[in-house]
Formats: structure tokens, C-alpha cells, sequence
């Protein structure tokens, strides 16, 4: 017995609006599950968009550098509903959580010697090297397969680990040298680099979809270099004005627009998700502006898995511990400093994603799939695993010791290690979800500082 395909009424901006105002405070577990929410909600129960017009969508967000679900979002969005659909669904996707953790940022600094609130973190630092080693595996199993297949990109991973990890080398210059190492690959071993940004097959769908496969390309869409221009204007434009302010206000050296520069490199180099641009937020943020110190970066990673939203979203934890600590509007408005600087990081971090998708997503489409354009993304996802592989092991030795008041390492911390076994245990062999993961491991050193065994 066959039912009647019925095509799928048009969807209003406002009924749109309140969609991607509610993905907004339910987009939890990390890229794959805010994907996996975007794919049920869109594809499968409101039919708005088809799968292979879902899938196509999600693999040129995948070649981009920056938070390939907000990036998704914006795309749909935009697809629908011109550019304001686009800024709307990508901006709703982050202002929940950016909410929240200016909310949470504040607690931590006001209340975070307390003793419980400071035996939860306790358990939840072990719990993030397990999550940083879990993403090596993941995106590592997706880009690295048999060092007999693919051992030019089995070398770029470790060279990259070295390069971070051993040489201290600039994250920027890592991503450059694999991109290069790939445009190389394309001309002379192409079977190595044909990987790419790839997804399974699309799945035959149950009825049409608002936007189905055989759906013509909209108007606003098409590539245009008259609107191209104006895209890229306005995003120079919302660039330039803040950094004018703020410079103008405090001076080009001063911890605001040091900031602004900084997290707009940052958004430029976020190939292969959050994780991959981690490595040079810690080198840039503790290292060498010392605006937080490591485990304070664990304590903020921590909050960003288990808030909504991209992790990336761990940048704005990192502006609010700069704006208090260099109290940025003076000793009387730490509070308000501090939220200015989280908002400061969280615009530069984000602006490049909706430039990318309003300016170039139609230029970039006609070239996907194409492995000259390919080939370097797949080398830098080599460079990324790497990478990430040598911030598992700037996190796991934040742990491994206990450190005096003064942050001097002392004895091997046994229950932080075993928490860390543990929590990789649950993830690796029984696939428990990342919230479970970290909120026992919390209430596991709750209880161990209750105890007085951490």
C-alpha cells in the first residue's frame, strides 16, 4: 500500500525564526550530534530540505574552517530565507550558549575556590583529556586509514604532533605546511589525497521535501560578483568598525583589540572543528597573553561540552577569564569588562563563518569535489589529528600532577588518572554520550575532594 506524497507547505521566517531559536538550547553533544538533531528535525520529520541537498550542504560546510554545524544552520537558513535567514539561523545557534556561559564564566570566577564547586571541576578535567583523546580517534579514523594506504598523510600527522608538541611551532604554520604538502599531493600521488570532506551516500527519502533534490537553485543563491562584492563589504565593514572602537577607545595594544586580532586568526584556522584550533587558543590565550592558565582552559573546555552550542564556544569562557583578569574597564566594572571582552572574542571568533556562507557559498559549490581544492583541506584534516594528539598531551600533564597554591607540580595525581581511564572507557568501549561522561566524572570528584582523597 503506497500513501500520497504531499509536497511540503512553505515555511514562514517566523515559524523558521522559532526553530532555530529552539535548536539553539538543544544543539548539545558536540558537531556530530548537533548534525545528528539538524538531520532528524529537517530532513526527517519536517521535510524542509532533502537528504542529498542536506548532505551537499554539510560537505561544503565541512570545507570550510570554522563550526561546521552553525555553518550548516546558516546555510539552510540562508537557502530558505535569503541572507537574514542565514544570519538568524547561525545567530540563534550561538547566543543561547553564549548566554550561558558568560552566566557560568561568572560563577567560575566568583565561586570557584568554593569546595564543591571546585571538586566538580576536579572531575571534570580528566574527563576533557579523555573527550581531546576520543576526538584523535574519531577524526583520526575518518582521515588516517592503513599507513600502507595513505602514509603521506600518516607523516603529515606526525609531523605535525612534533611540530606542536616537540618544536613549539606557530598552529598557523602547521596548517600552511600541510596545505602546501597537499597541493603537492593532488599533482603527483592523487589516490592519497582523494579522502576529503566525504559522507555517506544519500539514503532515499520518504516523500519530497520543501527543498528536494530535483528543487532548482534559488535566485539569491546564484553566484553573482556584483552581490559577492557587497557581501564582502558588509563583512569588512562589521570587521572593521568594532576593531576602529576599540582600538580607538584603548589603543592597538590594548587586551580588547589584542583579542579582536587574535580570535579573528583563530576563525580563519578552525579546520576539522573545534578541537583542531584549540591548540593555538591555549598557545595564544595561556601561553603567550597569559589571559587564563591551562587548567583554567580545561575548566572552560569542560563548560563548553556541556553547554548548547558549537565548542567553539569555549572562546568566549576565554575572553571573560582575560577581561576579568586585566580587568579591561577598570577595577570598578570587572563584571561588565569581563562580558565585554567574552562578547569581543565570540563576534571575531564567528563573524568569518557567516562571511564564508553568505559570500561563498555559491563560488564554492561549483567547486566541490573537484581534488585541487580537495587535496589541501584532506592534508590539513591529517595536520589536525596530529595536532590535537599533541593537546591530549599538554591536557593529560595538567592532570597527571597535583600542584601546590602556587601551580607547582608535585605528586602523581592517581585519581585524576583513573578518572581519565575511566571516562575513556566509557566513551572508546561503551560509547557512553559526552554529557554522562563529564557530569559523573564531576560527582566522581565531588566525592573524592568530600573524601579528601583529591
Amino acid at each position: 500500500m503506497t500513501s500520497e506524497r504531499i509536497q511540503p507547505q512553505a515555511v514562514s521566517f517566523a515559524e523558521a525564526v522559532r526553530f532555530w531559536l529552539r535548536l539553539g538550547f538543544i544543539s548539545f553533544g558536540g558537531p556530530a550530534g548537533q548534525i545528528a538533531i539538524m538531520h532528524r528535525e529537517l530532513v526527517e520529520q519536517k521535510r524542509w530540505i532533502s537528504e542529498r541537498r542536506f548532505l551537499h550542504a554539510l560537505n561544503y560546510c565541512m570545507l570550510l574552517p570554522g563550526p561546521e554545524a552553525q555553518q550548516l544552520a546558516t546555510y539552510i537558513g540562508w537557502l530558505m530565507h535569503r541572507s537574514w535567514g542565514g544570519i538568524v539561523a547561525g545567530g540563534l545557534f550561538v547566543l543561547p550558549s553564549l548566554l550561558i556561559l558568560i552566566a557560568l564564566s561568572w560563577i567560575y570566577v566568583a565561586f570557584g575556590d568554593v569546595g564543591w564547586i571546585a571538586g566538580l571541576f576536579y572531575g571534570m578535567k580528566p574527563a576533557v583529556a579523555a573527550l581531546v583523546l576520543h576526538a584523535v580517534y574519531r577524526i583520526g579514523s575518518r582521515t588516517l586509514k592503513s599507513p600502507r594506504e595513505v602514509p603521506l598523510l600518516w607523516a603529515i600527522s606526525l609531523a605535525s604532533f612534533l611540530a606542536i608538541a616537540v618544536l613549539n611551532l606557530p598552529f598557523p604554520w602547521v596548517v600552511l605546511g600541510a596545505a602546501l604538502t597537499g597541493l603537492l599531493g593532488a599533482r603527483f600521488s592523487p589516490r592519497q589525497f582523494g579522502g576529503g570532506a566525504s559522507h555517506a551516500a544519500a539514503k532515499p527519502s520518504a516523500g519530497p521535501a520543501l527543498i528536494d533534490d530535483d528543487t532548482a537553485t534559488p535566485p539569491h543563491a546564484l553566484f553573482s560578483r556584483t552581490r559577492l562584492a557587497w557581501v564582502l563589504l558588509a563583512g569588512a565593514l562589521l570587521w572593521l568598525l568594532p576593531m576602529a572602537m576599540l582600538v580607538a577607545a584603548q589603543g592597538l595594544n590594548s587586551t580588547l583589540a589584542v583579542m579582536g586580532l587574535f580570535f579573528s586568526k583563530a576563525a580563519l584556522l578552525t579546520f576539522g572543528g573545534a578541537y583542531a584550533v584549540l591548540p593555538y587558543v591555549y598557545q595564544g590565550a595561556v601561553e603567550q597573553y597569559q589571559w587564563l592558565s591551562g587548567p583554567q582552559m580545561i575548566d572552560g573546555l569542560a563548560l563548553g561540552e556541556t553547554t548548547p552550542g558549537p565548542l567553539i564556544m569555549v572562546v568566549t569562557f576565554v575572553g571573560f577569564l582575560g577581561g576579568w583578569k586585566q580587568q579591561v574597564l577598570g577595577s570598578e566594572a570587572v563584571f561588565l569588562g569581563a562580558t565585554l571582552a567574552a562578547l569581543v572574542a565570540t563576534w571575531f571568533t564567528f563573524l568569518p563563518s557567516f562571511i564564508f556562507i553568505l559570500a561563498g557559498g555559491p563560488l564554492v559549490e561549483s567547486t566541490h569535489g573537484q581534488l585541487r581544492f580537495t587535496a589541501p583541506l584532506t592534508a590539513i584534516t591529517a595536520a589536525v589529528v596530529g595536532v590535537i594528539a599533541s593537546l591530549a598531551v599538554f591536557f593529560i600533564a595538567h592532570i597527571a600532577r597535583r600542584s601546590d597554591a602556587a601551580g607547582v607540580p608535585g605528586d602523581i595525581d592517581v585519581a585524576a588518572l583513573g578518572l581519565m581511564l575511566l571516562a575513556a572507557l566509557a566513551l572508546f568501549r561503551f560509547k557512553v554520550g559526552v554529557i554522562p561522561v563529564i557530569a559523573g566524572c564531576a560527582i566522581a570528584g565531588l566525592l573524592l575532594r568530600l573524601a579528601g582523597v583529591a
